[in-house]
């Protein structure tokens, strides 16, 4: 496979690759990569077709399947070797699926989608397309309600536990990069193939799933149900945020990294830490 994945990298330590949810891009992390720089090699990824990367060839259809073979291509272009991995919604799909192949350390998952039944799924894509084919025309005015307190709480609800939180600047970069994203309408109808399934291929790699409680994209009372009963042996773990949590309390974020990298067997950087 040819392609190009942007990412950005800082800290030291062993390696940990964030993986971004559909429509979003690497710097979703920022507030997370801060806290765990000093502890990492932290690699956060805008995947194919979304932030800066490039879209996958024309020829693939950008399923997880697909996502999941272009990261682990792009883990052994880089010299990455099982390293520990984090994704949202999306991403946490994709480190999931890459846990079957034994190419990570461990995972945390935040919202994963895949746990959702099909009604859940149209929802899910219908609220995302709706960003996704938001008029050129409007887009302007979008930006500018997405510079005021009250207009993240008017158009982010959705999505964060907490959208007053979410810096403007990143508002509008992240609706900027979502209308640019030459993935995201494709990657949102590939959903239609993915919902997770035999979960005890998954058993030989440490896992924590953690979803907001104010999750309303994949809400938690229908899908993190789901997940428990799937991943019985998993780390299961509520958080007081929405679907996207890293602005609405990166520091549990973080604990959540912190705490699956540790309980990773042979992992003796970090369980030192």
């Amino acid at each position: 496979m040819s392609l190009s994945i942007n990412y950005h990298r800082e800290g030291e330590g062993p390696p940990l690759v964030l993986l971004h949810g559909i429509g979003h891009h690497w710097q979703a992390w920022r507030p997370v990569i801060e806290r765990l720089a000093g502890e990492f090699d932290v690699i956060a990824c805008d995947s194919p077709g979304f932030g800066r990367s490039a879209a996958l060839p024309p020829s693939i259809e950008p399923t997880i399947a697909s996502y999941v073979d272009a990261f682990e291509w792009f883990f052994a272009e880089l010299g990455i070797e099982r390293p520990h991995v984090a994704g949202n919604s999306m991403g946490g799909a994709i480190a999931l699926e890459l846990a079957r192949g034994r190419a990570i350390r461990s995972v945390s998952a935040f919202s994963p989608a895949g746990f959702w039944t099909p009604a859940e799924l149209r929802f899910c894509q219908l609220s995302l397309t709706a960003l996704a084919q938001t008029p050129a025309p409007a887009r302007p005015a979008m930006e500018a309600l997405a510079r005021t307190r009250r207009g993240r709480v008017a158009l982010f609800s959705q999505l964060f536990g907490y959208p007053a939180r979410l810096p403007a600047e990143e508002a509008v970069a992240a609706l900027q990069d979502a209308w640019a994203s030459p993935a995201f309408v494709g990657a949102l109808d590939a959903f239609r193939h993915y919902r997770f399934q035999s979960p005890e291929q998954l058993r030989s790699t440490p896992l924590t799933i953690a979803w907001g409680r104010r999750d309303r994209l994949l809400p938690y009372q229908l899908q993190a149900p789901r997940a428990r009963a799937m991943l019985p042996w998993a780390t299961h773990v509520t958080l007081g945020a929405g679907h996207v949590p890293f602005f609405d309390d990166p520091a549990a974020v973080a604990a959540v990294i912190r705490s699956c990298a540790r309980s990773a067997a042979g992992d003796t950087r970090a369980s030192r830490l």
